[in-house]
């Protein structure tokens, strides 16, 4: 192996770190949808995207999933059996659906955290709760870099989040780090469709969710990008292996609406 000299830089040695240098940043890239990019773009394409629907986020859901989403979230919401006085962390909670219902479970003895990595997801989520009488602490933060203590939260929770995080395994484990023993992640997610709908499911996503996102959000782009996200997020059974190998015991998840979503649950033991 050549070695550079730190005291001369020959042009055969500038060469040699500058072609170094272009490899190690190739090395380091992720997907965005089914484009590939450098790691350190995704946060803020994925930023560009939810800047983009945050004022019409709660409309679109209800379009795109015919309603649908509640019902899901509701699944969620009971699975997570939040009692008064738990302390519970919301990651990506979009405009609080899940914090909300957390934070009149939880009471005023309880300690529920809206966070998001997205400041105008964040806001919107933290004004819907203001307006509902709920004051919660609210926190701008990375899931990969979760900062709380270790053993904190009784409930960790993450719906509709997880497919847009670039080290989707080092969230899992930081999720877990955060958890109690004995405490549960939740992660509700779109996963994989059941065979006989794929093919139904691929028209809708590709035709009719850009179109609904033009005439309502005036953006097609993000919500082709949410068609593409959902299939390159890992299915029910790899991302079940996913949790389990960040520490979690006890992982199961359960196919809602034949795998249009799926609702996957871990233990910290």
């Amino acid at each position: 192996m050549q070695v550079c000299a730190a005291t001369v830089a020959s042009p055969a040695c500038i060469m040699m770190l500058q072609n170094q240098n272009k490899l190690g940043s190739m090395t380091n890239t992720t997907h965005f949808g089914y484009k590939t990019i450098q790691e350190d773009e995704k946060v803020q394409e994925v930023a560009k995207v939810f800047h983009s629907v945050a004022s019409k986020y709660d409309v679109m859901n209800d379009l795109m999933s015919a309603g649908l989403h509640r019902v899901w979230k509701a699944f969620t919401i009971a699975q997570a059996g939040v009692r008064p006085g738990f302390k519970v962390l919301d990651i990506a909670a979009g405009t609080g659906d899940l914090a909300k219902a957390f934070a009149q479970q939880a009471g005023h003895a309880g300690e529920v955290w809206l966070t998001d990595i997205n400041e105008s997801m964040l806001r919107a989520g933290r004004d819907r709760l203001l307006n509902k009488g709920l004051v919660t602490p609210t926190l701008l933060c990375d899931a990969e870099k979760l900062p709380f203590p270790d053993n904190y939260f009784d409930r960790v929770s993450v719906a509709f989040g997880l497919r847009n995080m670039t080290h989707k395994d080092q969230a899992l484990v930081e999720m877990r780090r955060v958890l109690k023993p004995g405490g549960k992640l939740l992660v509700l997610e779109f996963s994989k469709v059941a065979v006989p709908l794929q093919k139904p499911y691929d028209l809708y996503s590709f035709s009719v969710l850009p179109w609904l996102g033009q005439r309502i959000a005036g953006d097609a782009d993000s919500y082709r990008y949410l068609a593409e996200s959902i299939r390159m997020h890992p299915d029910q059974e790899t991302l079940k292996t996913m949790m389990e190998t960040a520490g979690l015991e006890r992982v199961q998840y359960y196919n809602l609406t034949a795998g249009v979503a799926a609702l996957h649950t871990g233990i910290k033991l």
